[in-house]
């Protein structure tokens, strides 16, 4: 796999967090991942990205490509050389580009399903849905920013929320031949995020009881992203155990 790294855009990045009991959310995790906890909960959710000027690194700005994408994402945490490490892993990836689709896993780590999405946005709410082509998987979220970060029984407060998952820039995709994940990490030196509040939700992967059984996944809070400067380095791929 050729592996450049990239730069772009993160024109908006809503990230739909969900509280969950940690034994519904090992069972959906490959192994050497295991669920990091939060006040005794693991964390998962939806992230809802758009991306500006996504080209190689080298690549002069204003050449890049615009896309909208989906990606379910766990906070794990694995053993590596030097202790435990943390990260999310990404058991699918949806996109709107059909680069990426192709791209994905050939040219950059992660392998994308193609998808429809629609977008409503302005500065006070966005309404965003997303549906796999494959009928796999389907999410409709309404939000709107806040001022601060309420309701969350896995965070006190926006700082807190911010710098959990600051640490989970480390990102590991399911691949379909289930041998390896593909990794890809953010970084940043602009990294501001903001509250948001969630109005409606909903998520075939999240609302599948066949996935969490019913008190398993709880919603509880949502953080947005808007218009910082990013690169995506790709890491080695991490193989999986039987």
């Amino acid at each position: 796999m050729i592996t450049p790294k990239l730069s772009s855009t993160v024109e908006r990045r809503l990230l739909v967090n969900y509280r969950i009991e940690p034994e519904a959310a090992a069972r959906l995790l490959p192994a050497p991942l295991r669920p990091q906890l939060v006040r005794g909960w693991a964390v998962a959710g939806i992230c809802l990205l758009r991306l500006g000027d996504t080209r190689p690194h080298w690549a002069p700005r204003g050449v890049g490509l615009r896309s909208e994408n989906a990606a379910h994402r766990f906070a794990v945490e694995w053993d590596g050389p030097s202790g435990p490490e943390t990260g999310v892993y990404i058991p699918r990836r949806d996109s709107a580009s059909a680069i990426n689709v192709l791209a994905g896993g050939r040219l950059f780590p992660g392998e994308h399903s193609a998808a429809t999405f629609e977008v409503q946005e302005n500065a006070d709410e966005l309404r965003i849905s997303c549906a796999g082509r494959d009928g796999a998987t389907r999410v409709a979220v309404t939000a709107s920013p806040a001022e601060e970060l309420w309701g969350s029984r896995l965070f006190d407060d926006l700082d807190q929320a911010s710098a959990f998952f600051r640490q989970g820039t480390k990102g590991f995709s399911a691949t379909r031949s289930g041998l390896r994940l593909d990794g890809m990490e953010l970084r940043t030196d602009d990294w501001r995020i903001e509250a948001a509040v969630v109005h409606s939700v909903h998520s075939s992967f999240f609302d599948d009881p066949g996935n969490f059984p019913p008190g398993s996944a709880a919603l509880d809070c949502a953080l947005l992203m808007r218009d910082v400067q990013a690169d995506w380095h790709p890491l080695p791929a991490m193989p999986t155990a039987a």
